[in-house]
């Protein structure tokens, strides 16, 4: 019996492990950038803010800077108010906390700018009527995010921490974070059940380490060391670790 249970712990290590390493020997993570180096340039998917008339919200990600991204993404929130020449984009950053300042960035910036040589994609997208309703609510939910001052980068709170907050307190935006999101299941020391991020279903979480979640969006996900398995049966879906989403509709 005993062998049996290392062995399925063995096991198991290797399904979380396998999708990270896959990344890291694929070539899609730079592991000799520099960050003083690296770019932010902007990469033109996001709709002119000058030349849109209406309201848009949007949710990027993209993958986080050297190692860590065979594991994680980075991902923030931008806004626009309808008629506005510019987005407003919030997220949280862990140098800033280092420094003893607050991890909590909000800049009027292009949202679409490249995460220090990585690309980023766009998760969520809503436009018009329904993005302007949602824009007051996610501004109370950046005011509400309860760890400015705190950066984990595992298992959090950390960037997708905060966009998993934005997405219980509006869940409007239906905001379902792939695997990758590192940190999304971090609800803090003490908390163990939430709302899922999307607003669809519910989770529990044990610190962000271990935790089990269930939702129309997300499906059924299981977290173990803050790396997350995934089935979505409606999307026709799977979550692997460091890989993502894979299938019909990813």
């Amino acid at each position: 019996m005993l062998k049996l249970t290392l062995g399925s712990v063995a096991g198991l290590f290797l399904i979380l492990l396998a999708g990270p390493a896959a990344m890291a020997l694929s070539g899609r993570i730079d592991l000799s950038a520099r960050w003083s180096q690296a770019s932010r340039e902007v990469v033109g998917i996001a709709p002119p803010a000058a030349a849109t008339q209406e309201a848009i919200v949007q949710v990027y990600g993209a993958r986080t800077f050297n190692w860590r991204g065979a594991f994680a993404i980075h991902t923030w929130i931008a806004v626009k108010p309808e008629g506005a020449d510019s987005y407003t984009v919030h997220e949280v950053i862990g140098w800033r906390a280092m420094r003893g300042g607050s991890a909590l960035a909000t800049a009027e910036r292009a949202p679409d700018r490249q995460w220090y040589g990585q690309d980023p994609r766009i998760l969520t997208d809503i436009r018009g009527a329904g993005a302007a309703a949602l824009i007051p609510e996610i501004e109370a939910a950046v005011e509400s995010y309860p760890w400015p001052d705190r950066y984990e980068a595992w298992p959090g709170p950390n960037s997708n921490t905060f966009i998993a907050h934005i997405g219980r307190e509006v869940p409007g935006l239906r905001l379902d974070l792939p695997s990758t999101a590192v940190g999304k299941d971090y609800l803090g020391p003490w908390k163990i059940f939430a709302r899922s991020p999307s607003g669809t279903g519910y989770q529990l979480s044990f610190r962000g380490y271990l935790g089990l979640t269930v939702g129309i969006e997300e499906g059924l996900k299981l977290t173990v060391l803050g790396l997350t398995l995934g089935i979505d049966p409606l999307d026709l879906t799977v979550d692997l670790p460091g890989v993502g989403r894979v299938g019909l509709s990813s």
